[in-house]
């Protein structure tokens, strides 16, 4: 394999690998390359990155080598986590989410083998907006996190307690998880309809773009909200506000009628 195209396979199995990292010996045996060669590789990597001055670095924890941000640029990261224009949840978010409300208590291994996914940025991502918590620690080798929902979860959906959340009791397989998913967009969609409409086209538009990336085959967006995101309305909703402003067409329909 060329020096180039190792490097480029190495940076790409460094972002799969998430904050686990791997270590050289791992490296090596994946791309069939002697542990040597894969050392060069790594440096030269490390040096490429530098001298482009990009926004991440190859850093190297407890023998295991892992991609990371700057340290410089910390305040930006905290400005993006910070926007309010993250207000709404991602696709893996949500999916991730789904999965938590309704088998909780769970632990991350479990919802990686659920999502066959890495969920390390999801978790993070619903931690920091206190929609999910530590409940516990499960009986097993390392004593892994359990996941649980919070009080900010029934709050953000609109619920008084887990018993509301939308009956996926026909949805138990492993293989259900976009029927799961698709309950939490309806409730969101409950919750954030009388909401103002701008801020719910965005929102539309952001899951559309997210399912549509996703390839997700046979996934869709509550009537409404995809109304929303298409149009900037619901047809719904404006038909309701039609008969509600102007009733007086329906009453001459009647008239009409009577005359005839």
């Amino acid at each position: 394999m060329k020096s180039q195209k190792l490097k480029a396979v190495i940076e790409g199995m460094l972002f799969l690998a998430g904050e686990e990292g791997l270590n050289v010996r791992q490296i090596a045996e994946v791309t069939e390359q002697p542990v040597d060669v894969v050392q060069i590789a790594i440096d030269e990597l490390q040096a490429d990155l530098k001298k482009a001055r990009r926004g991440i670095q190859i850093i190297h924890i407890a023998g295991c080598y892992q991609l990371s941000t700057l340290p410089a640029h910390a305040v930006y990261y905290k400005r993006l986590a910070d926007s309010p224009s993250r207000s709404s949840l991602s696709q893996a978010a949500l999916e991730t989410l789904s999965i938590i409300a309704y088998r909780q208590p769970i632990t991350r291994v479990e919802i990686e083998e659920i999502r066959g996914v890495k969920s390390d940025r999801a978790l993070y991502t619903l931690v920091n907006k206190d929609l999910i918590q530590e409940v516990g620690r499960a009986e097993a080798i390392g004593r892994p996190i359990l996941y649980g929902t919070t009080k900010s979860f029934l709050n953000y959906f609109g619920l008084s307690g887990l018993r509301e959340l939308p009956d996926a009791s026909q949805f138990e397989t492993e293989g259900d998880l976009e029927e799961e998913t698709q309950l939490l967009f309806n409730r969101l969609e409950e919750q954030t309809y009388g909401e103002d409409l701008p801020e719910l086209a965005e929102l539309g538009e952001e899951l559309l773009e997210a399912v549509e990336e996703a390839g997700v085959q046979g996934f869709e967006l509550p009537e409404s909200l995809r109304d929303i995101a298409e149009h900037g309305h619901s047809d719904e909703g404006a038909a309701r506000e039609e008969d509600i402003a102007d009733p007086a067409p329906n009453e001459n329909r009647r008239d009409d009628k009577g005359s005839e």
